[in-house]
């Protein structure tokens, strides 16, 4: 199995982990996180871009949750640790299966504003989160938020991974 499929499989794994709640499922997150970085990445040259993205994501959503966009059932200044992973599990992408979309940067923000839609639809469906403003208004929102969230990430990527001449 190649390197680039396995890290698909492991975000996909650790993303539906992440959907289905917090708890035992979390594991999963986990055990994705771990076999990454064994088998395909290194946390020597991959652990500022995993936790820039980690904490970059996290920000963002979390001012948007004291914005009033979100609403996860419960009074509360940070975003769950389930949509926080998610970031994190974003960040063992950008180097491996999802390296093809940092140029031209188009394609991350397509492939940004497509995966908001995924994740804030399956939460939805889920009962993970409500959208006061809301479903349609919020989801754009997001979708342009990501949009322009996941060419910037591959901006930290290609910081980090530059080689002095």
């Amino acid at each position: 199995m190649s390197r680039n499929l396995l890290n698909a499989l492991l975000f996909i794994a650790g993303w539906l982990a992440c959907l289905l709640g917090g708890g035992l499922w979390l594991w999963g997150v986990a055990a994705a996180l771990l076999v990454h970085l064994i088998w395909i990445g290194s946390w020597q040259r991959e652990g500022k871009l995993l936790m820039s993205a980690l904490l970059f994501g996290s920000a963002v959503e979390s001012f948007l949750l004291q914005l009033g966009v979100f609403d996860f059932g419960e009074p509360r200044q940070l975003i769950p640790l389930r949509q926080a992973l998610i970031w994190l599990l974003i960040g063992t992408t950008l180097c491996h299966c999802l390296a093809w979309t940092a140029r031209p940067w188009w394609r991350a923000s397509l492939l940004g504003a497509a995966l908001a839609l995924l994740t804030y639809g399956a939460s939805l469906w889920l009962g993970l989160v409500r959208l006061p403003y809301g479903n349609a208004v919020t989801l754009a929102l997001l979708a342009a938020t990501w949009a322009a969230m996941l060419p910037l990430l591959h901006g930290f990527a290609r910081l980090y991974t530059a080689r002095p001449a």
